[in-house]
């Protein structure tokens, strides 16, 4: 995988390389399934690979894969790491920036309907995020709002709720930051140079609210949380030991 992930990073930002055995009918060997960002650079990868002897005695074949006529897959909100890594390929570690502007524990705001005995034992954890991306170079600044719930199975136990009020913190981050970059279209030239677009079609009610409005944003009684209840892709590899995605841009 680190073969092919070096050879086929050079056309461009890669979002997953999966190497397989063959299936016993096939014969001994290997197949690889790699995922491009952009359709215009895995077909450049496919004429500049196919037939070639890469990082092997025999030569590889290489197709481009397309969708089956009939086949509906759910489409996902790009998970907030994979933003981050487009944003840094795309404008650079400083070409953009992220801040946090609130992140309220909005648990038991939706009314507490769960039995008495039961109280004790179990409950669950919500937090309700606002993040804000800004990209300066290309006058862009996007938010995004989105909540991050889980269930306590033992309340009484501290390191259980510390723990998963961390986790629930790290995950309505996490996809505030997503719902923040839903809202911006990249345009990748084919000379390399990018443009940047606001998608108005991807704006929410929350978009035009100030900063103060947002922090008070829970306190409306009609509030429905579950409007930002965003479905995110999941990656199995995350750990939540990191910090809170946050970045300023550096100042100078």
């Amino acid at each position: 995988q680190h073969s092919l992930f070096s050879v086929f990073s050079k056309f461009g930002p890669l979002y997953s390389v999966r190497a397989h055995r063959n299936a016993a009918v096939a014969g001994p060997g290997y197949y690889a399934i790699i995922k491009f960002y952009s359709a215009g650079d895995a077909s450049r990868a496919q004429r500049a690979c196919n037939g070639q002897r890469l990082f092997q005695k025999s030569p590889l074949k290489v197709c481009v894969c397309t969708k089956q006529k009939g086949f509906q897959q759910q489409v996902l909100a790009l998970h907030s790491n994979k933003c981050q890594e487009l944003a840094n390929h795309y404008f650079g570690f400083n070409g953009w920036s992220s801040r946090i502007i609130t992140l309220q524990n909005v648990s038991g705001f939706d009314g507490g309907n769960e039995e008495l005995g039961e109280t004790l034992q179990k409950r669950s954890v919500k937090y309700l995020c606002a993040v804000e991306v800004t990209l300066p170079n290309h006058g862009v600044r996007t938010r995004g709002v989105a909540l991050g719930e889980a269930d306590i199975e033992n309340s009484e136990d501290p390191l259980e709720f510390v723990t998963a009020t961390r986790r629930v913190q790290k995950l309505a981050v996490g996809k505030a930051l997503s719902s923040a970059f839903q809202k911006i279209l990249l345009v990748v030239l084919e000379n390399g140079k990018v443009a940047v677009e606001y998608d108005s079609t991807q704006e929410e009610l929350t978009d035009s609210l100030t900063e103060e409005d947002l922090k008070g944003l829970v306190q409306v009684s009609e509030l429905a949380l579950e409007q930002f209840d965003l479905e995110e892709e999941v990656l199995s590899d995350l750990s939540f030991d990191d910090e809170l995605p946050s970045r300023e841009m550096p100042s100078n």
